[in-house]
């Protein structure tokens, strides 16, 4: 069993994309999502969470500077995946790659995020 982490600031929109990036990834290669499930910062979560993807909602002030993040909220979206560390490293490459398509180019990011 391997997982894929991913923090993220966004809203359930933004959520779902991701979400759907990953099933494309893991659905082109042979390994199964076993289970997923998203940590967030609301009361009853894990303070860690927000101490450790914090920056993420400062990026996103930055690169929108004026506009209310709306329902946005730091979470991890946590995939644990069976399949080869081969794959797993494949399946991170491709996610990642579709978060950014712009590669390193400056841009604005859809969601901020940070591969964990």
């Amino acid at each position: 069993m391997r997982i894929l982490r991913f923090g993220l600031y966004a809203d359930e929109q933004g959520l779902a994309w991701v979400r759907e990036l990953v099933d494309r990834a893991v659905g082109c290669r042979s390994a199964t999502a076993v289970k997923a499930d998203v940590a967030c910062t609301s009361p009853d979560s894990d303070l860690a969470t927000a101490e450790i993807y914090g920056f993420l909602a400062e990026q996103w002030a930055f690169e929108h500077p004026g506009h209310h993040s709306g329902e946005r909220e730091v979470v991890e979206l946590r995939v644990h995946l069976a399949c080869s560390l081969r794959t797993w490293r494949a399946i991170r490459k491709a996610v990642i790659k579709s978060l950014c398509p712009e590669g390193t180019a400056p841009h604005a990011c859809r969601v901020p995020w940070f591969a964990g």
